[in-house]
């Protein structure tokens, strides 16, 4: 991919936000993922208007790309999106196997405009104990059936 084409996809991202806000159909965050130099998949924030706080840009392009390849990874993609992804973002591109992120805006523009995940990561590093919303473990043996049955399957798919 050349600089000229990492820019124009970059481009498209911004411009997949800025109208994503135009229209009123969501925040300002837009997400190109490519793959052999073509548009494999876009997403934008669609949070308000389907009422689903997980349908941020990337998961969105994420859910399109693994839909129009019939896969689950798409190792050989690169994701352009129009600000640093959040927690739960880059862990879907993590778990996507996406190769390569280009981002814009960064974590600290979108928490000045009021998305601001910094204490999601703060959360992420504290004990369980000591995080802000009450979690409690039950049932963990008997939970560790659906382990077994998983880790002596024939018919699994790994990933």
């Amino acid at each position: 991919m050349s600089t000229e084409s990492h820019l124009a996809f970059m481009r498209r991202a911004i411009a997949l936000a800025t109208e994503n806000v135009r229209s009123g159909r969501g925040g300002p965050f837009g997400t190109v993922i490519v793959r052999d130099d073509e548009i494999l998949a876009e997403g934008v924030n669609l949070v308000t208007l389907t009422n689903d706080p997980t349908a941020h840009a990337e998961v969105n392009a994420i859910r399109e790309a693994c839909h129009k390849l019939g896969m689950f990874s798409l190792n050989n993609c690169t994701l352009f999106t129009s600000c640093e992804p959040c927690p739960m973002c880059l862990a879907a591109i993590y778990w996507a196997r996406i190769d390569r992120i280009y981002y814009a805006n960064t974590a600290a523009d979108a928490a000045r405009i009021g998305f601001d995940d910094a204490f999601l990561y703060r959360e992420l590093l504290l004990p369980i104990e000591q995080r802000s919303t009450p979690t409690t473990q039950l049932l963990q043996r008997e939970a560790k059936e659906s382990f077994a049955e998983w880790e002596n399957s024939t018919i699994k798919i790994p990933y």
